[in-house]
């Protein structure tokens, strides 16, 4: 007959553990006693252990600020059952309350024997050349990207602060692969306004729009909510993400996302007509973890006045197609010229709205851009007449129309997806002579006929 009611709360005997001890079974505490029964292979033998020391320091720190009162926040979630009631998960919430306290833990001697071991690792250097903040130094990269994510991975694993050798391995694990690993997945993301989807639509090159998942951006990274535009996630136009995700090797650099998610939202501008502007930063991630947070290009950044649309597909190809066709602005300084005015006239006021606009048509069509834009523009004499005639007013220093802020766009639209502006010129030029010969012709022909 055994010598207690539940003999089954004997400890096991091993791993720091006395044989025949009573342990009392606390509520949401993790048991420790399971030991690691698979090894994995550490590339960096003392990086691996100045990263251990550290992730140790800090569970006991963590611990003692809990046992003095601190409290662990939790939340319960809910798994529906197909028979019988739902259960719930109790889950703490460790990564806020280790980020809450991230200074304190940068200050301790064990951080900073781990930064310094990452210093001397040329494969950690992409890391600590992370964004965010104003300038922040090698050592506040380093500790933002790699020791707080692998603390907060591990406290994760472990269910809290009670130490599990399996979890630490794991976390680690992902660690190395990530820095000494051929390749890493480099992914950037930012709020996008003016502008709704039903789908996701990829623009090309890794770019695509899609709608944001829920706290999507606060669960990676805590300061995300004061940095968001207002009514984000509440307004019809407010809810949706422009998403760069690109593979690097190993070594390469992460690519310049703000530019290139601003040549996306050009292109989007250009495709829809609609007042869309990126948040006023973009949030970076490297192989899953947080990256950096950089501010994005004033001119994605503004938002021009308008009605808010619906990017539907036909529209989204037609913004994949000119996304493509923006290189040819790196060749011809005169497209280039074209779409910064169209662009600025955005934003712009009269009378600057209008002189911009002229601008832009003058770069792109030449100094016969009024007769020139609507024969590109218009397939029939009458709109031809009266898209020139409104083209016109913009020599005579009058506020440019509704019609001739649209007309200039649909020109840079028509110029760009053709591919070749100065063979495009010379084609609407050979349109404009049979043009003017037809008319010689019918004239001759109508002079003949009244003399009959």
């Amino acid at each position: 007959m055994p010598a207690l009611r539940h003999d089954r709360s004997l400890a096991r005997p091993g791993g720091r553990e006395s044989h025949c001890l009573l342990v009392l079974r606390l509520p949401g505490r993790r048991r420790t006693a399971e030991r690691v029964t698979e090894r994995v292979a550490v590339r960096a033998t003392q990086l691996h252990l100045t990263l251990r020391s550290f992730c140790l320091g800090a569970f006991a720190f963590l611990g003692r600020a809990l046992e003095e009162g601190d409290e662990l926040p939790f939340s319960f979630e809910a798994h529906a059952q197909r028979a019988g009631p739902s259960l719930y998960e109790y889950r703490p919430l460790v990564r806020a309350f280790i980020e809450s306290r991230a200074p304190t833990l940068a200050s301790r001697d064990d951080a900073r024997l781990a930064l310094g071991e990452l210093g001397r690792e040329p494969a950690a250097a992409i890391f600590a050349r992370a964004h965010a903040g104003s300038r922040p130094t090698a050592e506040q990269a380093l500790f933002r990207t790699v020791l707080v994510p692998l603390l907060i991975s591990t406290a994760e694993a472990c269910g809290g602060f009670d130490w599990d050798d399996t979890a630490f391995e794991r976390a680690y694990a992902e660690l190395e692969a990530s820095l000494f690993g051929p390749a890493r997945a480099y992914a950037a993301v930012t709020p996008l306004l003016g502008l709704s989807v039903v789908t996701q639509l990829p623009l090309g090159a890794g770019l695509r729009i899609r709608a944001a998942a829920t706290d999507e951006l606060a669960s990676h990274w805590p300061e995300a909510p004061g940095l968001l535009p207002p009514e984000w996630g509440r307004a019809t136009d407010r809810y949706c993400v422009l998403e760069l995700e690109r593979g690097l090797e190993a070594g390469e650099q992460p690519p310049d996302a703000p530019s290139e998610l601003a040549d996306a939202v050009t292109a989007v501008r250009l495709a829809t007509g609609a007042p869309v502007a990126t948040g006023p930063v973009l949030f970076e991630r490297l192989d899953r973890r947080p990256f950096g947070i950089r501010t994005s290009l004033p001119i994605a950044a503004a938002q021009p006045p308008g009605e808010p649309d619906r990017l539907d597909s036909f529209r989204g190809g037609l913004a994949r197609e000119l996304l493509s066709r923006l290189a040819l602005t790196e060749v011809d300084g005169q497209l280039a010229e074209a779409l910064d005015r169209w662009e600025l006239s955005l934003f712009q006021d009269e009378p600057s709205r209008s002189e911009q606009l002229c601008g832009s048509l003058v770069a792109l069509l030449g100094e016969a851009w009024a007769l020139r834009a609507a024969v590109l523009l218009e397939p029939c004499s009458v709109d031809r007449r009266r898209l020139h005639a409104s083209l016109r007013t913009l020599d005579s220093g009058k506020e440019a129309s509704r019609a001739v802020g649209g007309a200039t766009r649909r020109a840079l639209v028509k110029v760009l997806r053709h591919g070749d502006r100065p063979a495009l010129l010379d084609s609407l030029d050979d349109m404009l002579l049979s043009l003017r010969e037809a008319h010689r012709h019918r004239t001759a022909h109508e002079h003949r006929a009244a003399a009959v």
